[in-house]
């Protein structure tokens, strides 16, 4: 599996010949977009810099895009979606938070939650292996908050998202600090198999945004 990121929430997780795409950001939002060929699209909640399915399709091919709780099985991949809570944009929302299971691993994508509250999912869903957390603040959670939540869910590992640019350029220099990962490396990518999961503990990987 490789895990690229692609600024804000918008994140490439490749396995074989599937991609998935996670909240991939409109044309209509303020921030940079990119454009590639995704099978899944999974959007946690309508808001231009998360919607932006539109940049996913390629010579007449759509992906299957999934935008609210429920449960769904498409190309060998298992996802369950659960709702949360969001204050981004300034207006309260629906958040869908959403459990992945592929290749052997769980992904637990929690988009743009804004309270840390996931009950519902953590008592659905078997371990988590990978945590997409947002830490930018303004809707979302703040990056002390959004570590201390995520410690909390017991994850192998712990990638931070949305901060950065015209979000919060100190959020990440926070959620570090916190973590006690000051001197975490920034990867271009994420290249995992299940095997290189063993003995990890809330390990803090943070992927520079290729836009």
């Amino acid at each position: 599996m490789i895990i690229t990121y692609q600024g804000v929430e918008f994140f490439k997780v490749q396995f074989g010949d599937t991609v998935l795409a996670f909240n991939p950001i409109s044309k209509d939002s303020k921030f940079k977009n990119s454009r590639f060929f995704a099978d899944v699209a999974l959007v946690t909640a309508n808001h231009p810099d998360f919607n932006g399915v539109e940049n996913l399709s390629y010579s007449g091919k759509e992906p299957f895009v999934i935008s609210g709780p429920g449960e769904y099985e498409v190309k060998g991949v298992f996802i369950k979606g659960f709702a949360s809570k969001s204050n981004y944009g300034g207006k309260e929302r629906i958040n869908t938070v959403y459990s992945v299971t592929l290749e052997g691993m769980s992904l637990f994508f929690l988009g743009a939650i804004g309270e840390p509250d996931v009950r519902e999912a953590k008592e659905a869903i078997d371990g988590i292996d990978i945590l997409f957390v947002p830490i930018g603040g303004n809707g979302v959670l703040e990056p002390s908050a959004a570590y201390k939540f995520a410690v909390s869910l017991e994850p192998k590992i712990i990638i931070p998202m949305h901060y950065g640019g015209d979000i919060d350029k100190n959020a990440l220099k926070v959620f570090l600090k916190e973590a006690g990962a000051e001197e975490a490396e920034h990867l271009d990518k994420l290249t995992l198999k299940k095997k290189d999961l063993e003995g990890k503990e809330a390990e803090v990987m943070v992927i520079a945004a290729s836009l």
